[in-house]
């Protein structure tokens, strides 16, 4: 997957925005106002940093040489996946999602309903 196809895909995700918080060149993905994903564009090796249910980070540690613990964030919680490196495009698209899930699951029951309420009526208009 390129930075170009990483990018689109976070972007199409519902709620999904984009900005640079911390720095230029640290591009991070939010939803409900909550970080996902973040991509350090300066690193040569293209990689994503994604939110992870615990013992599901430490599984795809032990199973992929691709993921590590993320530097800088919680490494019970994140994970720091290397592009290119061992996974496929749609096992990558598919921890987006789960990112988006843990997310989610920390967010007010309001924040919730608004969020799923959103992403099911989109989904009916495709």
């Amino acid at each position: 997957m390129h930075i170009e196809e990483l990018h689109e895909y976070c972007l199409s995700l519902k709620g999904a925005t984009e900005s640079f918080p911390f720095d230029e060149s640290t591009l991070v993905f939010k939803v409900a106002g909550r970080m996902f994903a973040v991509i350090p564009l300066e690193k040569t090796d293209l990689q994503i940093t994604l939110k992870c249910d615990p013992e599901k980070a430490i599984e795809l540690r032990e199973k992929y040489t691709c993921v590590e613990p993320a530097f800088h964030f919680n490494k019970k919680s994140w994970n720091s996946i290397y592009l290119n490196s061992g996974m496929n495009d749609e096992q990558i698209k598919h921890w987006i999602c789960h990112s988006i899930e843990q997310v989610m699951q920390k967010q007010p029951r309001r924040v919730k309903e608004e969020y799923y309420n959103f992403k099911k009526s989109n989904s009916r208009e495709t």
